[in-house]
């Protein structure tokens, strides 16, 4: 039968480790924050290289709206032109997440929820996509994107769900 004073020092042991990754779960989250920032940033001021930079050389694209799979630097190729008439000012491209679940470690993120990719045509047209993904990260030289699942499409009600 253990003391109390060994019952004692297990909760304490317990509620100061307990603590500490609650420390590390919060700058994970401080940091994966600013991954995210920076995603919207480069999509928003047309920065290809900046975007590129947040994918891991690796990294993969499954789209479950489109059905394929691919590498990222596949998808990048696909996209670079957008970016380019983003930074010129021929058109405005946005993209916004919000989260339904943030799972990782020290090295390892998966994060799940909805992406709003939003865009303005020179001639003034909107069109906004919401689409349910997954997002597979690893940490190496700052956070990467190893594996992107654009899994299905939300709807507006979907999104503001997850406010």
């Amino acid at each position: 039968m253990k003391s109390r004073l060994q019952v004692g020092v297990y909760l304490l042991m317990t509620l100061l480790l307990g603590e500490g990754a609650k420390a590390g779960e919060q700058e994970r989250l401080v940091e994966l924050d600013a991954f995210w920032s920076a995603v919207s940033r480069s999509v928003g001021d047309g920065d290809f290289e900046g975007y590129r930079a947040t994918c891991h050389e690796k990294g993969v694209l499954v789209s479950g709206v489109r059905g394929t799979c691919q590498p990222l630097a596949v998808a990048l190729a696909r996209w670079k032109q957008e970016f380019a008439d983003t930074r010129e000012g021929k058109m405005k491209a946005s993209v916004a997440f919000r989260f339904s679940q943030r799972l990782g470690d020290e090295s390892t993120a998966h994060e799940t929820g909805i992406f709003l990719y939003s865009t303005i045509s020179p001639d003034g047209q909107t069109n906004s996509e919401y689409i349910h993904f997954e997002c597979l990260l690893v940490k190496e030289g700052g956070w990467k994107t190893m594996m992107e699942y654009q899994k299905s499409k939300a709807t507006e009600a979907d999104w503001e769900a997850l406010e």
